[in-house]
């Protein structure tokens, strides 16, 4: 069974979010060379803080399908995962039918 799949643009745009979190928790490095202040790079990061954020929604991801794929076969969210919904559904408000309008009139 798959899940959704990432797009490579995803994965990246993922990793620089996460980079410049930890940029902000972790605060710059005092280089020992020349005394200046610098801003860590993404493998002093990787070194601090080792789990990346892609593989873990990867695996909650595929955690939530293996959940979805015990549930019985007549609940939605099975069906929708399958990809064979059984009926679709009109948009918008039920319409009225003739029946209810009378019964609606004669009850005055």
């Amino acid at each position: 069974m798959q899940t959704w799949s990432f797009i490579l643009r995803e994965k990246r745009r993922l990793r620089v979010f996460e980079n410049s979190v930890l940029r902000r928790i972790f605060v710059p490095k005092r280089d020992e060379v020349t005394g200046e202040w610098r801003e860590l790079n993404k493998e002093e990061l990787n070194d601090l803080y080792s789990p990346t954020i892609v593989p873990v929604i990867i695996w909650r991801r595929m955690r939530w399908a293996e959940h979805v794929a015990r549930m019985g076969e007549r609940r939605g969210v099975y069906r929708v995962l399958v990809g064979k919904p059984e009926e679709m559904r009109p948009l918008g408000r039920p319409r009225r039918n003739g029946r209810i309008i009378l019964r609606r009139i004669f009850r005055k």
